[in-house]
């Protein structure tokens, strides 16, 4: 057991769409990314898609539905099967929580990004 600090795990990179595991919690990895730009459109058959934005703004963008604009302090949750697409006009910093092994790709034809864990 022990505290995380999630500003100072931020501050170990500098790299965006690549994120890194922080803590465990039960069969799931909590983790911090950074981004800016849009990812591929993509959709977890399997599993939920958890973001919680820390810092800055993000959209998701969901297939054949309005956009979704979720800002510092606020979360939001694609439910699994939903075909969306995460993107930041300015760097964003998000803390995911995913199952163990789930690849940040989903379907996606993008190779997953690896997990480092800091």
């Amino acid at each position: 057991m022990k505290t995380v600090n999630l500003t100072e795990k931020l501050g170990q990179f500098s790299s965006h769409w690549d994120p890194h595991v922080i803590a465990d919690y039960n069969e799931n990895e909590v983790m911090v990314v950074k981004f800016i730009g849009e990812y591929t459109f993509h959709k977890h058959d399997n599993t939920d898609d958890f973001f919680y934005v820390l810092e800055g703004e993000m959209e998701i963008d969901i297939e054949g539905k309005p956009s979704h604009t979720i800002k510092a302090g606020e979360l939001f949750v694609v439910p699994k099967g939903v075909v969306h697409r995460p993107r930041a006009e300015k760097e964003v910093k998000i803390l995911l929580i995913e199952p163990k092994g789930e690849p940040n790709s989903g379907d996606a034809d993008r190779e997953a990004s690896p997990k480092t864990r800091i």
